[in-house]
């Protein structure tokens, strides 16, 4: 099969090359890829490469297509439906022909948007998702409780956003320009600030003292003693950053308030018990997309998965300044 891959850390290291059609285990699927979406692991993903490498590292984490194959313990799917996931990164990506992909954390594509406003979702709504109602705890019924969402015109925060305020808190994003502003607007945030200015004073300028929950999308250290300082007395902050370095946390102390991590690949880089949960989330989210209750974020689709358009996604997600999702879907 073709597949498309990068040989080391360089935007210009991707190349097309043929893979062996990849063999299944018990609860794999195989699906023929109509489209990928890219993301920032992606690029975080291939700088961490060593350069060089004698096989290509096929990237791509959210990808759309047809089951054409199941392994001998499949129960969730048959052949000829039509899926999305977001994948494995100990596993080949999507970034292929064909992909093995455990039934475990698939779901049936939506009916009603086109494969491109599909294919943009499965990565970005799984962690926002997690990270409100799994890691925040947060309930479908929130009215009279505030969140404050870091970088809230990105991926994750288009759709935390959307599901924040569908859960009925008051939303707070960040955002740091006009269009980004009027991005989140659009998904429902009550209110926005500039994350390149003072988070407390603005968001106490806005009448909130604190506010009962925090997600961090970005530049953790830079908003880490923000948020410890705007957190309520027992809220909850979740971050999907890594820091690379040691943050403090001591003001949560007598606050007794929380602060958890999220990678939306724990569940099936480790194979927890709860693997699952993620074709049950991913089912949701395709029914919320459906229904309307949950609106695409794609913002750009850049067309067929090449070794041109996968660079081009790369170097504008590195560039730092894309809103919503890009996409390659032909």
């Amino acid at each position: 099969m073709k597949a498309i891959g990068t040989t080391g850390k360089s935007i210009h290291d991707f190349i097309e090359f043929e893979l062996k059609k990849p063999e299944l285990k018990a609860h794999d699927i195989l699906v023929k890829v109509d489209g990928v979406s890219v993301n920032p692991v992606d690029t975080k993903i291939r700088n961490g490469l060593k350069n060089d490498l004698v096989e290509p590292k096929v990237l791509g984490w959210d990808g759309i297509g047809t089951v054409v194959e199941i392994g001998e313990a499949v129960t969730l799917f048959q052949v000829g439906d039509y899926v999305f996931w977001a994948g494995d990164v100990t596993r080949s990506g999507s970034n292929s022909e064909f992909q093995a992909v455990d039934e475990r954390i698939v779901a049936l594509a939506p009916k009603n948007l086109t494969a491109a406003e599909a294919v943009a979702m499965p990565l970005t709504s799984l962690t926002a998702y997690e990270l409100l109602f799994e890691k925040l705890e947060i309930t479908d019924n929130m009215n009279g409780k505030s969140i404050l969402i870091i970088n809230g015109a990105g991926g994750v925060g288009s759709v935390a956003t959307q599901m924040a305020k569908n859960a009925g808190l008051t939303v707070i994003a960040t955002a740091s320009n006009q269009r980004a502003i009027d991005w989140v607007t659009h998904f429902g945030a009550d209110f926005t600030v500039n994350h390149h200015q003072d988070l407390v004073e603005q968001v106490r300028g806005l009448g909130f003292e604190f506010v009962d929950y925090i997600l961090i999308l970005n530049a953790v250290l830079q908003h880490i003693a923000a948020s410890c300082e705007l957190i309520a007395p027992q809220g909850r902050i979740a971050n999907i950053v890594e820091p690379g370095e040691a943050i403090n946390l001591d003001k949560l102390a007598h606050k007794s308030a929380s602060f958890s991590f999220e990678w939306m690949f724990t569940k099936s880089a480790f194979m927890t018990t709860d693997l699952q949960s993620q074709h049950e989330i991913l089912t949701k989210i395709s029914q919320w997309l459906d229904c309307g209750a949950l609106k695409t974020t794609l913002t750009e689709n850049l067309g067929a998965v090449s070794t041109d358009n996968i660079r081009k996604a790369h170097e504008m997600i590195e560039q730092g300044r894309t809103i919503g999702k890009i996409v390659l879907c032909q």
